[in-house]
């Protein structure tokens, strides 16, 4: 769960509904035929642009905003060491039944225990990383979009509103009423845009850019238990991926 993701979310639409109920009712702020064009008209003109399977599995990755938890690189490395330091004394199928923590190095640790050469093991691995990271792009690239059409559906709601109220001046008394109306699709559109899908496509480039570094990670320890590679020189090139000030030198 990414506690940052979640306080973020409450406190920003906290912060608006404060600031809505402490300027009077509630309920003036509410509108179905606003929230019908801009949530309806969103999710309509995304969906164009898109798969259906692509729409609706970007849902599925934009929880990972807000429920996903990284793995800790030391504790891959720590890992990843401990089972080179076994495969180098014990051989490869020593690693067989071992339990690992990260599904992708469990994976890459049952390729090599099947005896997949080097080469194949890497291009599995690689594939696996770059659909990945596909799978991800076109997540985030989703909740750009709506971000860019949520405050257009929004205008384009406030534009019918406009009209509806033009085409009735002739009652004064209702003026003041439609305009608010029409000026709620705006802020619905703003609301959805920047305290919702632009922070959370955001949030999805940040967890993408950190899951590849975790498996960039994995692909080399595995390279490195494959080729019999020294433990304390495997530490030492997987260290690379911490920050300088999280690296423990050996002794």
């Amino acid at each position: 769960m990414d506690i940052a993701s979640i306080i973020g979310f409450i406190l920003g639409f906290g912060v608006i509904g404060g600031a809505i109920t402490m300027g009077g009712p509630f309920m003036i702020f509410v509108s179905v035929p606003s929230i019908l064009v801009v949530i309806g008209g969103t999710f309509a003109v995304t969906l164009m642009r898109i798969t259906l399977n692509d729409f609706l599995g970007s849902f599925k990755i934009g929880l990972k905003g807000f429920f996903y938890k990284l793995d800790s690189t030391q504790t891959l490395i720590d890992e990843s060491v401990e089972m080179a330091n076994v495969a180098r004394k014990e051989g490869i199928l020593s690693l067989e039944g071992r339990e690992i923590t990260n599904r992708f190095l469990e994976k890459g640790i049952g390729l090599c225990i099947d005896g997949h050469a080097p080469e194949i093991v890497s291009n599995l691995l690689t594939k696996d990383i770059n659909l990945s990271i596909e799978r991800h792009t076109v997540g985030s690239d989703m909740f750009k979009a709506m971000a860019v059409y949520a405050p257009a559906m929004g205008m384009i709601g406030t534009l019918i509103g406009l009209v509806q109220m033009l085409a009735n001046m002739s009652d004064p008394a209702s003026i003041g009423p439609a305009m608010a109306i029409a000026l709620l699709t705006t802020l619905y559109g703003a609301i959805i845009a920047n305290a919702f899908a632009q922070p959370l496509a955001e949030k999805l480039i940040l967890i993408r850019g950190y899951e590849k570094r975790n498996r960039d990670l994995i692909l080399e320890a595995i390279k490195g238990i494959q080729d019999g590679t020294n433990p304390r020189i495997l530490k030492q090139l997987l260290d690379a991926y911490l920050p300088e000030s999280k690296r423990v030198e050996d002794d």
